[in-house]
């Protein structure tokens, strides 16, 4: 037996005059019987569909704007033959509201409830899992969300295990005022538009995310952990040993308790995008993985969270990385195929920009180091010697913005005084030549 939304409101409005239209404050549902006489379900309808029927079934336009106005219900669900079917229960917000319905969420339980409740009103949920400090790049992939989703979910949890003993968590930027603002404002341009809402943002706090131990960057690590091997240990992994196994772990954790249809991430971490896509395929997570361009500033640079640090003479320098990847990707496209054709460009380009910084007045230079420049398959990250066209390739390469020497008077710094090291990374896709 299969249902779909159609086929009972055909059977509703066939059977349905002017005089049974519903009261104004019920539900609007369909009724379908099913093979079995005596069992009866109810479906709710999206609005949208249920108006296009009433148009094309000649429905008064007054009748059609009084079921407009009527709010539906969530409801509770029972299976029969694998299929889910519902029933109206108790007043739930309007899908015409523009409020603010924003909600925030610190502990797990109210948020598997609500996620409870969406599943059942036959909601889908897009999850765009952050550390705060909100920028544009964020905001495109909660409005990608919102184009796929009834909801989005935005997740702000700094999470501790990824970072290496070295490396200063806490000066981590936290804008949490700031990012709510962002995400209400972008939430009301959402109901205007008639796209998803933004309807939950988690934010627990480290006891909630590691309940039983606390979290542990040591390299051998005490407490339950998700390691990619090799895959986290290339790259950024060598750099930074543990990260992977911090992202790979709380990863799981968020997608476990979201349970959403599909998580959303920027291209600019290429890496971590292929540990996600793995993660997800290799324990059989019930959840897609969109992919979203990098967001860019106007001159090339990779919008990130750290980039409040740089301040103007780092940020002018900063943009070296994307600038020395696009000269490798130039040689691709001229149809360069050998590692060493493609990337002796971008190890020119930088070995020259870190030359003429060096030879600058203390007050003037921003100096950098070169972490890596990277040529790898799009599926393993490991090296390739040549491109296979019809796989592509990952250009991808990472610096490191040294601290500014002799700040001078009235110098924009950023944030940190110019004192914070800045790790920058950045990629860019080879694609598929056939």
């Amino acid at each position: 037996m299969s249902l779909r939304w159609r086929s009972p409101l055909r059977r509703w409005l066939s059977q349905t005059s002017s005089t049974h239209l519903p009261t104004k404050g019920k539900p609007y549902c369909a009724t379908a019987t099913t093979l079995q006489p005596e069992l009866v379900v109810r479906q709710e309808l999206p609005a949208s569909l249920l108006m296009a029927h009433l148009r094309s079934a000649a429905v008064p336009i007054a009748r059609r704007c009084l079921l407009r106005s009527f709010t539906p219900a969530p409801q509770a669900s029972f299976v029969h033959n694998g299929i889910r079917y519902l029933s109206s229960t108790a007043p739930r917000r309007s899908a015409f509201a523009v409020n603010d319905l924003t909600q925030v969420f610190h502990h797990v339980a109210p948020l598997r409830k609500f996620r409870r409740e969406l599943l059942l009103n036959n909601r889908t949920v897009g999850l765009v899992p952050t550390m705060g400090a909100l920028h544009e790049g964020h905001i495109s992939l909660v409005r990608k969300a919102a184009e796929e989703n009834t909801d989005v979910w935005v997740t702000v949890y700094v999470n501790p295990t990824q970072f290496g003993l070295n490396e200063d968590l806490a000066s981590y930027p936290k804008t949490w005022e700031t990012d709510m603002q962002m995400l209400r404002d972008l939430d009301r341009q959402l109901a205007r538009e008639g796209k998803g809402r933004v309807s939950a943002v988690f934010a627990p706090n480290t006891n909630t995310m590691y309940p039983t131990s606390p979290p542990d960057s040591s390299i051998p690590g005490v407490g339950s952990f998700i390691e990619m091997r090799p895959l986290g240990q290339l790259l950024e992994g060598t750099s930074r040993p543990v990260f992977f196994r911090g992202v790979s772990t709380v990863c799981m954790k968020l997608f476990n308790i979201c349970e959403p249809d599909v998580v959303y991430f920027g291209q600019k971490d290429a890496q971590q995008t292929v540990v996600i896509k793995k993660l997800v395929k290799d324990f059989h997570l019930n959840t897609k993985v969109r992919i979203c361009e990098t967001s860019r500033e106007a001159d090339g640079l990779a919008l990130s969270s750290r980039n409040v640090y740089l301040g103007e003479r780092r940020r002018n320098v900063g943009i070296v990385l994307n600038q020395a990847l696009r000269k490798a990707e130039a040689q691709y496209n001229a149809g360069k195929r050998l590692r060493g054709d493609i990337l002796w460009p971008a190890v020119d380009h930088g070995d020259r920009v870190q030359h003429e910084q060096e030879n600058l007045q203390p007050s003037r230079r921003a100096l950098f180091q070169v972490d890596y420049l990277s040529l790898a398959d799009p599926d393993t990250m490991e090296e390739v010697d040549k491109v296979d066209e019809i796989r592509g390739a990952i250009l991808s390469g990472a610096v490191k913005m040294m601290p500014v020497e002799e700040p001078q008077e009235g110098e924009d710094l950023g944030l940190g005084g110019g004192q914070v090291p800045v790790r920058l990374i950045d990629n860019i896709v080879l694609q598929s030549t056939k």
